[in-house]
């Protein structure tokens, strides 16, 4: 890779991977649903949550808490619940864009989102079998903006150790409260739950998730004003020449 070098941001776990440089790390952490049930040790959880505190937070408060779930009867009781989440999305915000799927099949974003359906639903068939859950919650930050950056810097740090992981968000919608009593979060502490996150070490292989292009979704100081570049590819790697 030309240019100037960047750091090193970790190092593979069993998956044999080498360090994984920065740019790297942010190109290629997109959403590793699939994964194998083996577990992940302990001192790798304790690094990518020691990763994630250092995130930016508002007002240094840290009004979060991250809750590990490993524990295989406590996982069998909340996949049912997820199960049923992931059914409820797709019969309501995803509907209208599974019915154009379906419609024209041979579409490049029908064949995106009918990829993304069977990775979603893949997670929710084998919540099971993941070996690892991180839950967020949060007490007055409605918005989020104090928990989701460490959660990224979690994902991030478990992606140089060559873990996979994919947030989500389906259950703090539709079973908010069961989750609640399974995990005993308390009640009258205005704990909200922000996120699951699932990890585990991947069996598909790390890339560049396809993505519509900066300039296409992006303005410079009036909305709908031209950006002032176009990226027509991916900036990582920065030799196309052998893709």
């Amino acid at each position: 890779m030309g240019g100037h070098a960047t750091p090193a941001v970790g190092r593979g776990g069993p998956t044999g991977e080498d360090s994984v440089d920065i740019s790297e790390a942010l190109y290629t952490t997109r959403a590793m649903r699939r994964v194998r049930p083996d577990p992940v040790p302990l001192d790798v959880q304790a690094k990518i949550l020691d990763a994630a505190i250092r995130a930016p937070t508002g007002g240094n408060a840290q009004n979060w808490r991250f809750l590990l779930v490993d524990d295989r009867e406590v996982i069998a009781r909340i996949g049912p619940l997820y199960r049923h989440a992931i059914d409820q999305l797709w019969k309501t915000v995803y509907a209208d864009r599974l019915a154009a799927a379906a419609a024209d099949p041979e579409a490049e974003e029908s064949r995106q989102v009918v990829s993304v359906k069977r990775s979603a639903q893949w997670l929710a068939d084998h919540f099971e079998e993941v070996p690892l859950f991180l839950f967020g919650f949060v007490q007055a930050d409605p918005t989020g903006g104090s928990i989701f950056p460490a959660v990224w810097s979690a994902q991030l740090a478990a992606r140089a150790e060559g873990v996979g992981s994919s947030l989500t968000v389906v259950l703090s919608f539709f079973h908010p409260d069961e989750v609640f009593d399974i995990l005993g979060v308390p009640r009258d502490e205005h704990w909200s739950m922000a996120c699951c996150v699932s990890f585990g070490y991947p069996t598909g292989r790390w890339g560049v998730a396809p993505r519509r292009p900066a300039h296409q979704v992006s303005y410079r100081n009036r909305w709908g004003a031209p950006v002032g570049f176009t990226v027509d590819q991916p900036l990582w790697p920065e030799d196309h020449s052998s893709g």
